[in-house]
Parts: C-alpha cells; sequence; structure tokens
C-alpha cells in the first residue's frame, strides 16, 4: 500500500477506555486515514462515538467486520473478546492494532498471532509505554550496550485501583472479571514488565508469582497486588502491579541494571533518562531526541506499518513479543496458584532487542 491510498479503520470495542485517545490521535494524522464506523454491544458507548466521530455504529461486531471497504480495525475489547476479535478480523485480510495486553489466555495470543502469520497481514499489540521518547531512546542505549551486561530489569505499574482511578463502568466491569481479563492486577499491570523484559533480556527460563488481595477492596475476588520475578541464567527482572497503591511514588518508572551502569527511566513523556556509572554514581540526565514521525503514536506507526510491508515493528510492539509476554503472565499465574517456579521452555525464541 502507497502513502496516498486511503486507510479505512474500523473500531472493534470501544470499552476499554484507552479507545478514545487512539482514535483522536488516529484522527489527527490528518489526510488520507479515516474511521469507517464502530461496534460495541453497550449502546451508551456507541452513541458516544457517533456523537464524537460520527457512523455508522453497530451493536454486533460481525456487522462491521462485513464492510467491504475497510483495511484495517483497533480492537478495544476485554481481553478474552480481542482473542477472538483479532483471529475474526485477520480471517478477513485486515490488519490489527490490539491494545494491551495481547489477549487474556496463553491459547489465545497463539490463536491470534497464527491468525495474523496465516493471513499475511500486520498484528500490532500497543503498549501505551512504547511512545515515550524516553522509553525508545532507552532500548537503543541498551542494544548499543551502553550499561554493559543486563542483569536485572525492574518496572512497576501502580495505582489505587481503576475504580478509584476514574476509570469507566465499562472498561472496570471486565477488568474485575477473571474470565473476560484474565485475572485481576497481575494481568492488567505485570504485563508491562513482562513485555518489557521479554524484549530486553529474551525469554525467560522460569518465573515465579506472588500475588496478594488484601481486603483492602472488599467486592473483589481477584488479587489487587502482584509481583512476577523472571529468571534467566545469568540475570533476573521483577515486573509488579498494585491497586492499592496510594499515591504516585516509585509507579511506572523502569529501573534497568548492568555491569556498567543503571538506567532510569521515568514515566513522564519527554523526561530526560537518568544514567548512573562508577564515575557518577548520583547519575547524570540524558535528554531523549525527537522521535521519527512514524513512532510518535500507537496510530503513526500502525499506518506506518500497513503503508510501508518492508518496515519494521517496534519490538515492544511485536506479537511474538507479545505472545511471549501472554506465556510469562500464564506463568506467574499458575506459580502463585501451585507456589512453586514454572519453568518456561527455552527454545524457539527470538533474540532479544
Amino acid at each position: 500500500m502507497n502513502d496516498t491510498k486511503p486507510i479505512h479503520i474500523g473500531v472493534l470495542g470501544l470499552h476499554h477506555d484507552h479507545v478514545w485517545g487512539n482514535l483522536e490521535e488516529l484522527l489527527r494524522l490528518g489526510d488520507g486515514v479515516s474511521l469507517a464506523g464502530a461496534a460495541d454491544p453497550y449502546p451508551e458507548l456507541r452513541d458516544r462515538y457517533e456523537s464524537q466521530f460520527g457512523g455508522p455504529v453497530y451493536a454486533e461486531y460481525a456487522d462491521l467486520l462485513a464492510d467491504e471497504s475497510l483495511d484495517a480495525v483497533y480492537i478495544f475489547a476485554s481481553n478474552r473478546v480481542s482473542e477472538d476479535l483479532a483471529v475474526a478480523a485477520c480471517g478477513r485480510g485486515l490488519h490489527c492494532l490490539v491494545e494491551k495486553p495481547m489477549a487474556a489466555t496463553l491459547a489465545g495470543a497463539e490463536r491470534m498471532l497464527a491468525a495474523s502469520q496465516a493471513a499475511g497481514v500486520r498484528l500490532m499489540i500497543n503498549w501505551p509505554f512504547t511512545w515515550w521518547p524516553q522509553m525508545q531512546h532507552a532500548l537503543e542505549r541498551l542494544r548499543a550496550g551502553e550499561i554493559g551486561e543486563i542483569w536485572q530489569v525492574k518496572y512497576r505499574a501502580a495505582h489505587q485501583g481503576p475504580v478509584e482511578l476514574g476509570c469507566s463502568r465499562f472498561f472496570c466491569e471486565w477488568l474485575y472479571d477473571e474470565t473476560l481479563n484474565g485475572a485481576g492486577a497481575l494481568m492488567d499491570y505485570c504485563c508491562y514488565g513482562a513485555v518489557l523484559t521479554r524484549t530486553v533480556l529474551g525469554r525467560p527460563q522460569s518465573v515465579t508469582g506472588v500475588t496478594l488481595r488484601t481486603g483492602l477492596k472488599p467486592a473483589l475476588s481477584l488479587e489487587d497486588n502482584a509481583i512476577l520475578v523472571l529468571g534467566y541464567p545469568q540475570a533476573l527482572a521483577t515486573t509488579e502491579a498494585s491497586w492499592t497503591q496510594i499515591g504516585h511514588l516509585s509507579s511506572y518508572t523502569t529501573l534497568i541494571y548492568g555491569s556498567a551502569g543503571t538506567l532510569m527511566i521515568p514515566p513522564h513523556h519527554g523526561a530526560p533518562l537518568v544514567k548512573a556509572t562508577l564515575e557518577q554514581p548520583d547519575g547524570v540526565e540524558i535528554a531523549a531526541p525527537p522521535v521519527a514521525a512514524e513512532l510518535e503514536t500507537a496510530s503513526a506507526h500502525f499506518v506506518h506499518l500497513i503503508r510501508h510491508p518492508e518496515a519494521s515493528i517496534h519490538p515492544l510492539c511485536d506479537p511474538g513479543h507479545g505472545r511471549d509476554a501472554q506465556e510469562i503472565l500464564e506463568a506467574g499465574l499458575v506459580s502463585a496458584r501451585e507456589g512453586r517456579a514454572v519453568a518456561l521452555p527455552t527454545g524457539g525464541e527470538s533474540p532479544a532487542c
């Protein structure tokens, strides 16, 4: 597909709150990209879409998928429903952007990956922290070996809880449903550290998970806190999740430790990296340079991938890495339930970044 041919994108699911910002970003790309409609079972969300972006809207996903003008779809449904929607869309030859995490289950992620490969279409998993300039710059520095051999990756995602954060009831309903989400806080927030570690260190050999239901949310039957420890022959990683943390201290901060230095990636968009070395143990700030236009937002990257079949997907958004992150999450759930470390297969993975 060339740079001038219009791209018509449909929206499957509106009950993931991240959808609205992504649609606004998509329309800011300007000429050549259009929204072809949306489908969602909730009439209130269809009304919001129609008011904000214009119709058509559908109650049934199949009705939107039957639109022959579609080139691609955004999928912003529950994790479990997104599995089936992605497989169906790929089967119709449509490129797919799926909001993180990839799926509710490892089996679902594998079905999605297989469907995209069989159809020869793009499948992009959107992880919002990918579009931080400092995250992109940090990964470039790590690939260059700037802090030596990496021996630990640490990431913590935390807030007081989806309801307390102000998420919509449509979003919270499935986040608090084990089948639709895949778990509780573990699936929602350990996923970030899982895909980051997979990208930086490759696939782990083992995963140990610990979950906690604090009782601070009596109506919640799922874990509201979780920690996964990922084991490697010469490295380890921790990915933490919390739905009960008061305040923002430590939230969304990435720390990567190497034999020649430590790199801290603050969470605020465009914030400078902080690098510590033996010579500068308290760290120095490193400004992230501007990113290429096709790496500014999820929508810009997705459209670029559609228009340029030869273009490489950002490693964090690679569906193969998304599948492996799902494997880590599922192993963490088994580990927490059974009280043991879970070994992962060590063959067949793609190289680390």
